[in-house]
């Protein structure tokens, strides 16, 4: 018999993508079923500009653009995507006032290693939900789990370096 698995914390792999928890606001319990996540995009605009009896055209840094992280989970009973999609719906109805509060939630990404402990933790500033799908396609030829999905805006987001190396097993 070969020797039984075992976690070498100290080789050079990179992490793998399917371990992560999503947590809203400080929350200590992750959101329920998150599947997937999308990734986290930043794009500054370029500024060209040349100066006088210079021939070469310079470039500075312009604005910087956060791209938009869809989420995706199985549809269940936890109405946590739901609620917060229904707080921009809300200001239609003239309640403005409480659903503010509830429009823009900070989340936190966090990467887990192999044994489940986080490696690396992503704060999203200023999420709201731009996009809200409660069910998908129903087929009833299909056996598809029902994913529901949001897409949150937000201001920006940096990477947490707080965080520090995982205790050894």
């Amino acid at each position: 018999m070969g020797k039984p698995f075992s976690v070498n914390m100290y080789r050079f792999d990179p992490y793998k993508s399917f371990r992560f928890l999503v947590y809203l606001e400080q929350s200590p319990t992750p959101v329920a079923g998150v599947s997937k996540v999308g990734g986290l995009k930043r794009s500054s605009d370029p500024i060209e500009y040349k100066e006088g009896g210079n021939m070469i055209i310079r470039k500075g840094l312009g604005r910087t653009k956060y791209d938009a992280i869809t989420l995706e989970r199985g549809v269940t009973h936890d109405a946590d995507f739901e609620s917060w999609a229904n707080a921009a719906q809300v200001l239609d109805k003239g309640a403005a006032s409480q659903s503010l509060k509830n429009l823009r939630k900070e989340i936190r990404i966090e990467l887990l290693n192999e044994a489940g402990q986080p490696v690396q933790r992503y704060l999203v500033h200023a999420c709201w939900v731009s996009e809200f799908q409660a069910l998908p396609d129903l087929d009833a030829g299909g056996n598809a789990v029902a994913i529901e999905r949001i897409k949150l805006e937000n201001e920006g987001w940096e990477r947490d370096l707080s965080l520090t190396e995982p205790t050894q097993i």
